[in-house]
C-alpha cells in the first residue's frame, strides 16, 4: 500500500527508471572490467563468512590466497605495462579497485598494498632495471611486498622521516638504519607475515650531505625467514581489516646494493656523487610523492562503493520492513514511507551518486596524466589536490553513511551477517590512511591559495602564509577562480531578497553560484586573516594555526563545489528521458541538502533569507517524497552482486 507520506504532489509524473541503462551509465567505459571483478567477487563470496569464522592467522592466509587467485584473472594488474604482464590501463585499474570494494575490505586493502602501493612505487619511482627484476612476479602475486613509508613518530610528515640510508662508496652499498623507535616503520600492510621486499622511504645521506627522502628496495625476508639486520613485529589485532598483516619494521645497518635506490628522480654514482634532474630538493620530494597519487584516488573510490553496499542493504530493508500503524488501520507502515526515514537515507543516496560522478572525473584525470595524454606540471598539481579532496569527502561520507544505515536497520543491523559490523570496522581507517583527511584538505587549500604557483613545492605551511600575504586578496581570488566569478558572483547575487525571490531553487546555475560564492567568500576571508596576522608581526606558524579551521572549511567548500559540478556536467550530457529526470531529482537533492546543511553560513552572509531557507527545507522533503518510489531501482543500478549484500533477513 502506498501511503500519503510517499505520494508525490499532484501534477508530478513519476519517472520509470531503466535500471540496466542507468547501470551502464554508472559503469561507463570500464563496464567489462567491473563485470570481471563482480564475477570474481561472486566466485569468492565465501570470504565474507571466512572473515567471521576463521582464526586470526588463518584469515590472513585466506586473504593472501584469494588475492593471488584474483591476480591470475588479470583484474589486479591492469595498471601495469603490458610488457611485464599488465593491462596497460591506469583508469581500468582504478575501476577494478573501486568495484572490489563491494566485497570484503581486507581483500581490497591487501590488493591496494600489493599492487597499488608496493607495485606502484616500483613502477613509478623505479626504472627499467627495477621493472624487469620485480614487476612480472609482483603482478602475479608470486613476489609479495610492502610499502614502508609511515613511521611511528612521523605519520603525515613524510619529509621528516627518521630512517636513514647512508651511502658507503667503498662497498657501493646503502646502509639502512632506524634511528630509534620513533623512526620505526609502523602500520605497514603485508609486513607482519607475507612481504619479501619492502620499498623503504628514508633520508638519503651521501658523502655527509643530506639529500632528503628517497625510496629503496630492501629485502626483509629471505626464504621465508626475517632477513639479517631486520626486526619485524606484528601490529596485532586492529579495529578492522584483520585479514591484512600490518606490522612494524626496524633496520639495524641493513646493507643493500647501490642499484636498490629507486632512481627515477635521483641516482648516486658508484663513486658517491648524487645526481638528479630536479635541482630543488622540495620540488624533487613533491614530484616523487605526486607519482603515488593513485593510492588516494583508489581509497576515495573504494570508500564511495562501500557506502553503496550499506545504502543498498538499508534501502532494501526499508521497503520491506513495517513498523507501527500510520496511514492504515489494518497494517503497519513500510519504513521508507516515513518522512524521517526518507530524510535519513535518500540524501545519502543522492550524495553517493554525486561522489560517484566526482570520482569519475578524478579517475579520468589520473589516467590522462599517467598515460601522457595531459601531463604537465599544472595538471599534476591539480590532480593531486582533487584526489586529496575527493578522498577526504568520500571517506568521511562512508563513515557517516555506514553508521546511518546501520541505525536505520535497527537491531538487525548489528548482526554480523548483515555486513554492517565489517563495513564499519574495516572502512573506518580509510579516513586516515593515504593521508589524514584534515591534512589532505590543507593540501587542497594550499593549491587554492597559491594556484599551484611555481613555488608550490617549496611552500610548507609557513611559506604558504608568507606567499599569500605578499598577494592582494583580489589576486588570490582571481588566480584561483576557474570561473572568474569575482565579478560574476556580484552580478548573480546582488544580495538580499531580490536574488532570493527571482532565482529558481532547481536552477543548477543558482545551486552552483551558491556553492561558488561560499567557496570564494571563504577564500577571501582566509587571505585577509593571513594578511592581518602578518601585518601584526605575528609568527607565520601562529598565524596559520589561528586560521587553520578556516583553511579546512574553504577546502571542504571547494571540493563540494567540484562534486556538484561533476554531477551537473554529467546531467547536461545525458539524453532526455526518464533516467535523466530521476538523476535530476538526485542532483537537486544533493545540491539543496548541501545548501541546507550550511544554511546558517548562507544566512549569516546574506545569501539566504529565512523564507528562502524554509523553502529549501520544504523542497528537500518534497524531493525525498519524489525519489522514494525510485529508491530500490537507484541502488540496484550500482550492480552490487547479491552475494555481497548477504543480509538474508534484511534484503530478502
Amino acid at each position: 500500500m502506498v501511503t500519503d507520506s510517499a505520494t508525490p504532489p499532484s501534477g508530478y509524473v513519476q519517472p520509470d527508471v531503466d535500471v540496466p541503462a542507468l547501470a551502464e551509465l554508472l559503469d561507463g567505459e570500464y563496464a567489462e572490467v567491473r563485470n570481471l571483478v563482480r564475477a570474481n567477487l561472486t566466485t569468492y563470496a565465501g570470504v565474507l563468512d571466512d572473515a567471521e569464522q576463521l582464526g586470526f592467522d588463518a584469515f590472513r592466509e585466506r586473504v593472501r590466497e584469494l588475492v593471488v587467485e584474483m591476480a591470475a584473472t588479470g583484474q589486479t594488474g591492469m595498471g601495469f605495462p603490458k610488457e611485464y604482464g599488465g593491462g596497460g590501463d591506469i583508469g581500468a585499474s582504478i575501476a577494478a579497485f573501486e568495484t572490489l570494494a563491494f566485497g570484503d575490505l581486507s581483500v581490497l586493502v591487501k590488493v591496494g598494498v600489493q599492487f597499488g602501493l608496493f607495485g606502484g612505487a616500483i613502477l613509478h619511482l623505479g626504472t627499467e632495471r627495477h621493472h624487469e627484476a620485480y614487476l612480472p612476479r609482483l603482478i602475479t602475486g608470486e613476489l609479495m611486498g610492502c610499502f614502508a613509508m609511515t613511521e611511528t613518530g612521523h605519520g603525515s610528515n613524510v619529509q621528516a622521516l627518521g630512517t636513514v640510508a647512508r651511502y658507503d662508496a667503498e662497498s657501493q652499498e646503502f646502509v639502512i638504519t632506524t634511528g630509534g623507535d620513533q623512526a620505526r616503520k609502523d602500520y605497514i600492510g603485508n609486513a607482519a607475515r607475507h612481504a619479501e621486499l619492502a620499498v623503504v622511504f628514508a633520508q638519503l645521506e651521501v658523502a655527509g650531505e643530506h639529500q632528503g627522502v628517497h625510496a629503496f628496495v630492501v629485502p626483509i625476508r629471505v626464504n621465508g625467514e626475517v632477513a639479517p639486520g631486520v626486526r619485524i613485529e606484528d601490529d596485532g589485532r586492529k579495529m578492522g581489516l584483520n585479514g591484512v598483516d600490518n606490522g612494524r619494521i626496524w633496520f639495524d645497518g641493513v646493507r643493500v646494493p647501490r642499484e636498490a635506490l629507486l632512481n627515477q628522480f635521483a641516482d648516486v654514482t658508484p663513486e658517491g656523487v648524487y645526481q638528479s634532474p630536479i635541482d630543488n630538493p622540495d620540488r624533487r620530494f613533491f614530484t616523487m610523492l605526486g607519482t603515488l597519487v593513485q593510492g588516494r584516488v583508489s581509497v576515495g573510490g573504494g570508500a564511495i562503493n562501500a557506502s553503496k553496499v550499506a545504502l543498498a542493504i538499508a534501502t532494501k530493508y526499508a521497503v520491506r520492513r513495517r513498523q507501527f500503524q500510520a496511514a492504515s488501520d489494518t497494517e503497519e507502515q513500510v519504513l521508507l514511507d516515513y518522512g524521517m526515514h526518507q530524510r535519513r537515507l535518500l540524501p545519502l543516496i543522492a550524495r553517493t551518486y554525486a561522489l560517484h560522478f566526482a570520482q569519475d572525473v578524478v579517475r579520468t584525470q589520473l589516467h590522462e596524466v599517467f598515460s601522457g595524454i595531459n601531463d604537465d606540471e599544472l595538471a599534476r598539481r591539480e590532480l593531486e589536490a582533487r584526489a586529496a579532496g575527493t578522498k577526504a569527502l568520500g571517506t568521511w561520507h562512508a563513515t557517516r553513511t555506514i553508521q546511518e544505515c546501520r541505525e536505520a536497520c535497527g537491531g538487525a543491523g548489528y548482526l554480523a551477517v548483515n555486513r554492517f559490523a565489517a563495513l564499519k570496522a574495516d572502512s573506518d581507517v580509510f579516513a586516515t590512511f593515504e593521508g589524514d583527511n584534515h591534512v589532505l584538505l590543507q593540501l587542497v587549500a594550499k593549491g587554492l591559495l597559491t594556484h599551484y604557483a611555481s613555488e608550490f613545492e617549496n611552500l610548507d605551511q609557513l611559506g604558504m602564509v608568507r606567499y599569500v600575504t605578499n598577494l592582494a586578496v583580489e589576486t588570490v581570488i582571481e588566480k584561483t577562480s576557474a570561473h572568474k566569478l569575482l565579478e560574476r558572483v556580484r552580478d548573480l547575487l546582488p544580495g538580499g531578497d531580490e536574488w532570493d525571490q527571482e532565482a529558481g531553487l532547481f536552477d543548477s546555475e543558482y545551486q552552483l553560484a551558491m556553492l561558488r560564492f561560499r567557496e570564494e567568500h571563504m577564500l577571501a576571508g582566509v587571505a585577509r586573516r593571513l594578511k592581518r596576522g602578518m601585518d601584526q608581526k605575528t609568527h607565520p606558524g601562529v598565524v596559520f594555526s589561528q586560521v587553520q579551521d578556516h583553511v579546512i572549511a574553504v577546502a571542504h567548500a571547494h571540493v563540494e563545489r567540484l562534486v556538484l559540478e561533476a554531477f551537473v556536467d554529467t546531467m547536461r550530457r545525458l539524453p532526455d528521458g526518464d533516467n535523466k529526470v530521476a538523476l535530476g531529482l538526485l542532483c537537486d537533492l544533493f545540491a539543496l541538502s548541501t545548501i541546507e546543511a550550511d544554511r546558517a553560513w548562507f544566512m549569516e552572509h546574506g545569501r539566504l533569507t529565512t523564507q528562502r531557507s524554509k523553502a529549501i527545507r520544504r523542497e528537500v522533503n518534497d524531493l525525498c517524497r519524489k525519489i522514494r518510489p525510485l529508491a530500490t531501482d537507484l541502488v540496484d543500478a550500482w550492480g552490487i552482486p547479491p552475494e555481497m549484500l548477504r543480509s538474508p533477513d534484511l534484503v530478502g
